[in-house]
């Protein structure tokens, strides 16, 4: 019989990629983890793993039981579900994970209701990057999540995670209000792009899902970036373009507030958010009254968003 922890411990490598990046994950000793994968390979019979120089990677017996070993875990989680919704009540912590744009925006209506209406559950906000949520789901760091992937730079699904659809924002090039051939511009898409070829850039962290999306939309449009500024608070960024130091690429929900001097010109490229959970979780009745509370939370703020942009026409 193969045991579920070691069977959690090699789905982790296969993600992970290294034994100290498990360990570290799960708060075990490197030597621990390859005495547990080890273990798993001799109730196994056959290889699971090949060594390479210093690291160690998956044989295909070894990838094909990663493929079951996430049905099983699914499945435990499902039971898990049913066991919980047999209770009366909601109590213990949901660990939450959201992105930093839709910390100010979409979250503080959800937990608000959650609180409300339930008292007894526990709730723990992170903050983090969306790249770093499937990995926080799986070692057990969060629960539920707010995750994004964008239209023009999609990520695989992760097939330890399901989602629910929440919400599709336009990305929009924030440029100077004056003083370059964007912002004199009135055309929308790869041309107001294409005007920036000459400007300096504002992008976020090399290896971020932002990154990546300011460099697939400039390659769209002809060319390549020119870089000059590393920012991932949208905050800061517009602050950057505002004082006329370049122009970058801002999502609705990251453009909330945009400070004189800035001039917002929509693309067609969109942001795609989604609230994620373990496989096998849908039914948990915590990740249940997330969803509903997120989905209330979201259509409230759009609700607001719009009627604010109703009265600044007026």
């Amino acid at each position: 019989m193969l045991d579920v922890r070691r069977l959690r411990l090699l789905r982790d490598l296969a993600h992970l990629g290294t034994i100290a990046a498990v360990a570290q994950a799960r708060a075990y000793t490197p030597s621990a983890v390859s005495q547990q994968l080890a273990a798993l390979q001799r109730e196994a019979g056959v290889p699971l793993l090949e060594h390479t120089g210093r690291s160690v990677r998956l044989t295909p017996a070894g990838t094909a039981l990663v493929e079951h070993a996430e049905t099983v875990l699914a499945a435990l989680e499902a039971a898990n579900a049913t066991l919980a919704a047999a209770r009366t009540g909601l109590s213990g912590t949901v660990r939450i994970g959201a992105f930093p744009s839709a910390v100010p925006t979409l979250l503080p209506g959800a937990l608000v209701a959650l609180g409300r209406d339930h008292p007894a559950l526990d709730l723990m906000v992170t903050e983090l990057d969306p790249v770093d949520v499937p990995d926080g789901l799986r070692d057990g760091r969060l629960d539920v999540a707010l995750w994004h992937d964008y239209d023009i730079a999609p990520v695989e699904p992760d097939p330890g995670v399901e989602s629910v659809p929440l919400l599709d924002e336009t990305v929009y090039l924030a440029v100077p209000a004056e003083g370059s051939a964007a912002a004199g511009s009135r055309t929308a898409g790869r041309e107001a792009v294409a005007a920036t070829r000459d400007a300096s850039w504002i992008v976020g962290s090399p290896g971020t899902l932002c990154n990546t999306v300011a460099t697939r939309v400039c390659q769209a449009a002809g060319f390549t970036a020119g870089v000059r500024h590393h920012a991932d608070d949208f905050t800061a960024v517009l602050a950057l373009v505002a004082a006329g130091l370049g122009v970058a690429l801002v999502p609705e929900l990251g453009a909330t507030h945009p400070p004189a001097g800035v001039r917002l010109v929509p693309l067609d490229v969109h942001r795609r958010t989604r609230v994620v959970h373990r496989r096998g979780a849908a039914g948990h009745p915590a990740i249940v009254a997330c969803v509903a509370a997120l989905e209330a939370s979201t259509t409230a703020y759009l609700t607001l968003r719009s009627e604010a942009q109703d009265r600044s026409r007026d």
